[in-house]
C-alpha cells in the first residue's frame, strides 16, 4: 500500500509502515528543522511544506497525520478543536474529500485529554467529519509501555475506513489488562523512577521503570526532560536525547539532522518531544494485515450521547468499547535497559527548586525515601567541582 503522511514530524508513521513494506509516496511537514530529518531519513520521497495549501495525497492507500495538539493538550491553550493549530485537522478531510481516489485508511493520532476537553467535542468533531465522508471509525487510548517502551505516553489513536470495519483492528479478540503499578508504593532499590523536576507542588509524574510523557520543551525551545532518580546509587539526572529516540522506537541519532538545520542540539529535543511512538504504529499495521476480529464488550450509543474512552462507528451506528489502555502484550518496561548514555546529573537549581516546592506541597503523595534521597544528593553536590 502507497502511505501519506500530514504533519509528518520527524517520520514515525512513515518509519512504521516502511518496516512493513509499504511505499511513502508523499510528506507534508511545516517545520523546516523537522523537514531537514525527514530529507534525509526518507531520501526521493516529495516533501510539501504547508498542508493549508497542499493540493493532494498521491492517490495514496493510506492518510496518516499527528495532527497539531497545541489547542488539545492539558498543557497548552485549550481552545479545542476550532484552535488556531489544532483545527488543521480540517485540512486532512479537505485533502480526503478532493481526491479521485479517496483513501482506504486515514490514520489520526493526538492527546488522550482531547477527550476530556469541552466534553469530548474534538472526537465529536472528527467521527461527525468522518461519518459524511462515507469512512467507518474506531478510536482507543493506548499506552506506549504495553509496547514495552519506557514512556508512560497516552494517545488516542484513529482509525478511518472506507470498506473495512475498523473495530476489527483496534479491538482484536483477547482482552489485555496493564501489567504496571502507578501508585506511589514502596520503593524497589533494584527500580528506576521517573518523575518530572519542574513540578513539585501540584504534580509529579511520578512512573516506576519508566519516565512520564517526554515533552517538546518551552515555549522558548528550552529542552525539560523529564528526571530519573536511581535509587541504589542516590542519582538524579536526565536521559540523553539519543536514549530518548528509543524510548519513542527510533534508532539512536535518528534526530541528528536537526542539529545541522537548526545549529542548536536543543532542537532535537522538541522534535522528539512531538513525535508518535513507532511500535505503537507497527502493532497497528500488524492488525490492519492481519485483523483478528472485535473481541470487547461493546454498547451502543446514540449519536447525541458524550463519546467514551473507546468507540466506533460502523455504517452510521456507535457503539462503546470496553477496553483498558493497554492492546498488546509486551513485557513490563525496563528503564535500565534504555539508558545507553550516562544520566546527565539534575544541576543543583533544578534539584534545589523542585525540593523546596516538594516541601510546600500539601497534596502529593512521595515515596518514602524519594526526598531525603534528593536533599542528600543536592548537599552532595554542592561539594563538586562539576556543580561549581
Amino acid at each position: 500500500m502507497k502511505v501519506f503522511g500530514l504533519f509528518s514530524g520527524i517520520g514515525g508513521f512513515e518509519l512504521a509502515f516502511s518496516r512493513h513494506d509499504m511505499e511513502c509516496v508523499g510528506l507534508c511537514e511545516i517545520d523546516p528543522v523537522a523537514k531537514a530529518v525527514l530529507a534525509e531519513r526518507f531520501p526521493g520521497v516529495p516533501l510539501y511544506d504547508d498542508v493549508e495549501t497542499l493540493a493532494s495525497v498521491n492517490d495514496a492507500d493510506v492518510l496518516t497525520a499527528g495532527f497539531p495538539c497545541q489547542d488539545l493538550s492539558q498543557a497548552g491553550a485549550k481552545a479545542g478543536i476550532r484552535g488556531t493549530r489544532s483545527s488543521l485537522v480540517d485540512h486532512v478531510f479537505r485533502l480526503i474529500e478532493s481526491a479521485v481516489r479517496k483513501p482506504e485508511w486515514v490514520v489520526l493520532e493526538n492527546v488522550s485529554y482531547m477527550l476530556r476537553l469541552k466534553q469530548g467535542a474534538a472526537m465529536n468533531h472528527i467521527v461527525n467529519r468522518a461519518e459524511e465522508l462515507g469512512y467507518n471509525w474506531a478510536y482507543r487510548v493506548l499506552d506506549a509501555r504495553c509496547f514495552g517502551l519506557p514512556q508512560r505516553r497516552e494517545r488516542v489513536l484513529i482509525l478511518l475506513s472506507r470498506s473495512h470495519d475498523p473495530s476489527q483492528v483496534l479491538f482484536p479478540t483477547g482482552l489485555v489488562e496493564p501489567n504496571v503499578d502507578d501508585t506511589v508504593g514502596t520503593v524497589i532499590p533494584e527500580s528506576l523512577y521517573g518523575f518530572y523536576w519542574t513540578e513539585g507542588k501540584r504534580g509529579l509524574g511520578w512512573v516506576k521503570n519508566a519516565v512520564p510523557t517526554i515533552k517538546g520543551g518551552s515555549a522558548l525551545g528550552i529542552p525539560s526532560p523529564p528526571a530519573i532518580w536511581v535509587p541504589a546509587t542516590g542519582e538524579f539526572g536526565t536521559p540523553s536525547i539519543t536514549d530518548a529516540e528509543r524510548m519513542f522506537g527510533f534508532p539512536s541519532g535518528w534526530t541528528e539532522p536537526a542539529v545541522r538545520a537548526s545549529g542548536r542540539a536543543g532542537a532535537r529535543w522538541k522534535l522528539v518531544g512531538n513525535t508518535i511512538c513507532v511500535p505503537m504504529v507497527e502493532w497497528l499495521c500488524q492488525q490492519v494485515g492481519e485483523p483478528q476480529g472485535l473481541g470487547a464488550q461493546i454498547t451502543p450509543i446514540s449519536k447525541k450521547a458524550r463519546l467514551p474512552g473507546a468507540a466506533f462507528g460502523l455504517r452510521g451506528q456507535r457503539f462503546a468499547v470496553d477496553v483498558s489502555n493497554w492492546a498488546f502484550e509486551a513485557d513490563a518496561p525496563a528503564l535500565g535497559t534504555f539508558l545507553n548514555d550516562k544520566l546527565k546529573p539534575l544541576s543543583i537549581r533544578a534539584a534545589s527548586g523542585f525540593y523546596s516546592r516538594a516541601l510546600e506541597s500539601t497534596t502529593i503523595r512521595f515515596a518514602d525515601g524519594f526526598l531525603d534521597s534528593m536533599s542528600t544528593y543536592i548537599e552532595r553536590a554542592k561539594s563538586l567541582p562539576l556543580f561549581n
